[in-house]
């Protein structure tokens, strides 16, 4: 019995080693098996873990893109603001530089007016002098110089070699300059006397200068007694200082011995129309 007991034991045993060796085997390649489905999955989770990751980043990316879009934008719609307001204030400042031209050019033609009915006028103020004068004589000459009319009249008409005294036939050319100043009341009339650079003293003159202003004070006389207005008549000497020629012969010297008769507005009255003018030109831009 005893040893009946003890062969089953080991029977047991046996068996039970037997059977435990194959579940072991079973279960090591169970565990290869669920081990390598294991890192399979940690492979794939990595992967995931690495995709996830890379989107991420590209999610962020876009976001970055977005937010750089919109800021894009957002400049875009100011710049476009912006241009629609320079294109309004450039629109407005054309209009007014146009407006402005059109004010100059207004200005020009209104100039460009006054010049020709100023040329109109001093054509005809010459044409009326020449008449006036009646003397078709080279030592009378009658002109226009930078808008002045000017009567230049030889001193041999005038005076005496080196003399202030007026010839008694001066008179009757001075008679129908004295018509002339007379005809014109609103004009001054300035009287110059020019001599050759020989210097001149006698008696109570000192130099040329006096000759030139006295020879302009006795026609100035003159003047006045054929009822010209003194009040229009100007005093003046150049004396050797404005020639017409060089003194180096005696007929450049007889030229440079003259007399100008200067017709001119009053200064008052010039400015007066120089400041209506000014205030013409004031109302027409407002």
């Amino acid at each position: 019995m005893r040893k009946i007991l003890l062969l089953s034991v080991s029977a047991m045993l046996l068996l039970s080693s037997c059977v435990s060796k194959k579940l072991y085997t079973d279960l090591q390649a169970k565990q290869k098996e669920t081990q390598d489905l294991l890192n399979s999955a940690t492979v794939k989770l990595n992967s995931c873990l690495e995709d996830r990751a890379s989107a991420t980043a590209r999610v962020e990316a876009m976001k970055d893109q977005l937010a750089d879009l919109k800021k894009n934008n957002t400049a875009l719609i100011k710049s476009s603001q912006d241009l629609t307001e320079l294109t309004t204030k450039g629109a407005t400042n054309l209009e007014k530089s146009l407006e402005t031209l059109k004010e100059r050019d207004l200005k020009i033609t209104r100039l460009q007016d006054a010049i020709t009915r100023k040329d109109s006028v001093t054509l005809a103020l010459v044409t009326s002098l020449k008449r006036e004068v009646g003397i078709n004589d080279p030592d009378i000459e009658v002109n226009v110089e930078k808008g002045v009319v000017f009567i230049s009249i030889a001193d041999k008409l005038l005076f005496q070699s080196g003399s202030y005294n007026v010839t008694s036939k001066a008179k009757d050319v001075l008679a129908k300059v004295a018509k002339v100043i007379n005809s014109k009341p609103d004009f001054e009339a300035m009287i110059e006397g020019h001599t050759d650079s020989q210097s001149y003293s006698k008696g109570v003159l000192v130099d040329n200068w006096d000759l030139s202003v006295k020879r302009s004070t006795s026609i100035i006389r003159v003047l006045q007694s054929l009822d010209v207005n003194p009040s229009q008549l100007i005093a003046a000497g150049r004396s050797s200082y404005v020639p017409l020629a060089d003194n180096d012969t005696a007929a450049n010297r007889a030229k440079n011995r003259r007399t100008r008769v200067v017709i001119l507005p009053k200064i008052d009255q010039f400015y007066d129309m120089i400041e209506k003018e000014m205030k013409n030109l004031e109302a027409g831009n407002n």
